[in-house]
C-alpha cells in the first residue's frame, strides 16, 4: 500500500485561505453583488473572495501532490512583539512624531528574536529609523511630523 504524501503546513494554509475567502464571500453577498456591467457595492469583495478561495484550493491539490516538513511549533513570541508593532505606530505616531513612534515600533519588533541584544536593538531601531526619515520625510516628502506634541521643543 503506497503512503499518502502530504504536505501539512501548505495544506493548512490552503485551507485558512478557503476559510477566510469563504467568510468574506458571504460578507459580500450582504451588500448586493450586480452584474460586471453594473456592479454593486459587493461585487469587487466577492470577486476578490472567490480569487481567495482558489488560491487556497490550488494550495490544498499542491499540498496533496507533496510530501512536507511536519508543523512545528508556533513562534508565539514573534506573533505577541511582531503583529502588534503596527498597531503601536498607529496610536504613538500623533503624539510622539514619525522618529519616535518609529524608533519604538522597531525597538519592540526587534525583540522577536531570542538572540537579539538592547545594544544591537537600538542599532537596528535607530538605522531604520534614519532610513525611513530619509525615504519618507525628505525623498517622498510626506508630511509626518517629525516630533509630535509629547516631544515637542518649543
Amino acid at each position: 500500500m503506497k503512503a499518502v504524501r502530504i504536505d501539512p503546513a501548505n495544506c493548512l494554509c490552503g485551507a485558512i485561505f478557503i476559510g477566510t475567502g469563504a467568510f468574506f464571500a458571504v460578507q459580500a453577498s450582504a451588500l448586493g453583488i450586480g452584474s460586471a456591467l453594473q456592479m454593486g457595492s459587493g461585487f469587487f469583495p466577492m470577486l476578490l473572495a472567490v480569487v481567495l478561495i482558489g488560491l487556497g484550493l490550488l494550495l490544498v491539490v499542491r499540498a496533496l501532490r507533496t510530501e512536507g516538513e511536519p508543523i512545528g511549533q508556533f513562534a508565539v513570541r514573534g506573533m505577541l512583539l511582531i503583529l502588534p508593532s503596527p498597531i503601536v505606530f498607529g496610536f504613538t505616531i500623533n503624539t510622539l512624531g514619525f522618529m519616535p513612534a518609529l524608533f519604538l515600533t522597531c525597538f519592540v519588533a526587534c525583540f522577536a528574536s531570542v538572540r537579539m541584544s538592547v545594544a544591537m536593538a537600538v542599532l537596528v531601531s535607530a538605522v531604520v529609523t534614519a532610513f525611513s526619515i530619509v525615504v519618507f520625510s525628505y525623498a517622498l516628502g510626506l508630511p509626518y511630523p517629525l516630533l509630535g506634541t509629547w516631544l515637542d521643543y518649543r
